[in-house]
């Protein structure tokens, strides 16, 4: 259900993006102005980069399968690659038009009519960006998340062509046109180097430092006295989907029985604050003799130390492939 709604954003993102492209090509068609170029031209990446997301999001709504058993996730990460590179080429491909623009002569048409469209299409392009962004964030999507930042990187950058066809409508000299060209391909190729920065991150399976620490913080505040370290935490994600790896400490004393109900406390923990797209795979490991120093079960019939501490969990010490009696010493 998740993920049919978030193709179905998708969707409509690829079909307004469409009439806004068509829309701004008018507006360049009236003005003759390069730098509403730059934004028409950006806004065929849109297009291209929404259909790639809609594909992407297709692939990763599918189930696994014996070829692919953590599932197809990834597909959003290349998608995102994919639309960083375009975004990032056509910043490049506009820098130079407009370097060129310098030593031709040409006019300049309707400016006004043209400032009226960029800025209407620049309300739409907030609209739907807030929208893309905080349902990427709610479901953990980098294909929607980047398609909503890519277009609110549109907004920032309509803003200041904004500014500066006002400035162009009163000084209609064809060097500021270009000016400003070159200053809007500028944002929007860094805007692209940014994408492309954070798909690689997911493909190569960086770690998401805010995401662990917000995951071990819930942890900490919901953890039982049994669970008496949690270490070698490691997240990976598939496009929605989190893999996590993970050793937990219990008292060597439990059976396997009693081992199994608290490894599943555990995934109802995560699960409760990440949603269920998480996969979570957890080693059990025995307490050792130093672990009493800060384990919190109060009547321990095994007890070789006193209590001395509690050991909060955070990103430094779960990281790590050691106990937390190991790191203290």
């Amino acid at each position: 259900m998740r993920e049919k709604k978030n193709l179905h954003i998708q969707v409509i993102v690829l079909l307004v993006g469409t009439g806004l492209m068509l829309i701004k090509f008018g507006a360049w068609w009236i003005s003759n102005s390069n730098a509403i170029l730059t934004d028409a031209v950006e806004s065929i990446v849109n297009v291209i980069a929404a259909g790639i997301g809609v594909y992407a999001l297709y692939l990763s709504s599918l189930p696994r399968d014996k070829n692919h058993p953590y599932g197809h996730g990834k597909a959003e990460f290349l998608s995102a690659g994919v639309e960083g590179s375009l975004v990032l080429t056509a910043g490049v491909i506009m820098i130079v038009k407009s370097v060129y623009g310098f030593t031709e002569e040409r006019e300049l048409g309707a400016v006004d009519y043209g400032l009226y469209i960029v800025i209407f299409a620049g309300v739409v392009n907030l609209i739907m960006g807030l929208i893309l962004k905080k349902r990427g964030k709610k479901v953990n999507s980098l294909a929607l998340e980047s398609s909503g930042n890519h277009l609110l990187s549109d907004v920032y950058s309509t803003i200041g062509l904004v500014v500066g066809l006002i400035l162009l409508y009163f000084f209609p000299y064809t060097w500021i046109d270009n000016a400003l060209a070159i200053i809007f391909g500028g944002i929007i190729a860094f805007s692209g180097f940014k994408i492309v920065r954070k798909s690689v991150a997911g493909i190569m399976d960086e770690a998401d430092e805010q995401l662990i620490n917000e995951l071990v913080r819930h942890l900490n505040r919901n953890r039982k006295p049994e669970w008496i370290d949690i270490h070698n935490f490691r997240v990976v994600k598939y496009g929605a989907m989190l893999h996590i790896d993970s050793h937990l400490t219990l008292p060597y004393y439990f059976d396997v029985e009693r081992m199994h109900d608290e490894v599943e406390q555990v995934n109802k923990v995560v699960n409760d604050f990440a949603g269920e797209k998480v996969e979570m795979f957890i080693h059990v490991d025995p307490c050792i003799e130093e672990a009493c120093a800060y384990c919190l079960i109060e009547d321990c019939p095994v007890r070789k130390h006193a209590f001395k501490e509690k050991i909060d969990w955070n990103y430094s010490n779960v990281i790590k492939n050691q106990k937390h009696a190991y790191q203290k010493s």
